[in-house]
Formats: structure tokens, sequence, C-alpha cells
């Protein structure tokens, strides 16, 4: 057999055993869980339950992302650090260049509109509402979640979806 033939044998079983494995990960566990795994953490989670903290990250320049890939990278080679982002306990958000991050709510005036233009509504958001006596006006790609809906005909807050 020749050197390129045996090459070619090595980088075929290398394939067979990387694609043979969930992720390709030689055999362990498969993918880590989603944060929060769907859809029974939506259902049994409790309504005091928070998010990770989600860390602001600006990409307007092609330096910017390539700071932020070197920086992810660096961070990975930290088996802790690797797991934690994998498993969604280390979350990124985009930012803009100010450092404020990248949202599509507005901050209602007292009995105003709190108007979400995309992502999902949640408790928290219809309960922003009740406390400021706002309504919730839902842009095309906002998605009201169950549990909000319920809060919102509980606590009598009115939404809208815009056109």
């Amino acid at each position: 057999m020749s050197e390129r033939d045996h090459a070619r044998e090595l980088i075929r079983e290398l394939l067979h055993e990387a694609l043979a494995t969930p992720n390709g990960n030689g055999g362990a566990q498969g993918a880590p869980p989603v944060y929060p795994p769907p859809p029974v953490a939506a259902v049994h989670r409790p309504s005091t339950w928070a998010a990770p903290a989600a860390e602001p990250v600006v990409l307007a320049t092609d330096e910017d992302l390539d700071r932020f890939v070197r920086a992810l990278l660096a961070r990975c080679e930290d088996a802790a650090q690797r797991e934690a982002i994998r498993a969604g306990r280390v979350r990124f958000t985009l930012a803009s260049r100010t450092g404020a991050a990248a949202t599509t709510t507005s901050s209602p005036a007292a009995g105003g509109a709190i108007h979400v233009q995309r992502g999902a509504v949640t408790e928290r958001k219809v309960d922003e509402a009740a406390r400021t006596g706002a309504r919730l006006v839902l842009g095309p790609g906002a998605v009201l979640t169950p549990l909000a809906r319920e809060k919102a005909r509980a606590k009598g807050i009115q939404i809208e979806r815009e056109r």
C-alpha cells in the first residue's frame, strides 16, 4: 500500500469514528443539554427563575469579531469555562458600540405601551407592563409565551399585535 493510500485509509477511519459517535466526542454522553432544556423547563420553572446574565458582545467590525473569537477560544481552553459555555450557563448577547445590549423593547411612559419587535415575551415583561400600567404591543417577530399570556389575562394587560 502506497503512502497516499495509507493516508486515505487513515482519514476514512477517523471520519467514520468521528461521525459514528454523538458530536464526534469519542463515545461521551452526546450533546450537552440546552440551558434550560425545553419544554420541561418552561413548564416546571418557577416564576422567580432568572436566566443567566448574558455578556454583551460588540460585533461592529471584522476586528471585533476576530477579538471575540480569540477570547472565546482562550476561554474554551479551561474545561470548566468550556462546559459552562456549552451548557448555556455563560451566554452572549449582541451589544451596540455604546455598550448597551441591542434590545428591541422601549421603556414605556406611564400608561403607554411596551413595544417588543422580536423575541420571546415572558412573564417578566408582563410584570413590567403591569407595574407601569402599559399595554404590550408585539411586532411581527415577537412570540408570546403561554405563561405570559395567562399572566397578562390575570392582570388585565392588553396585548396588541402589530401588522
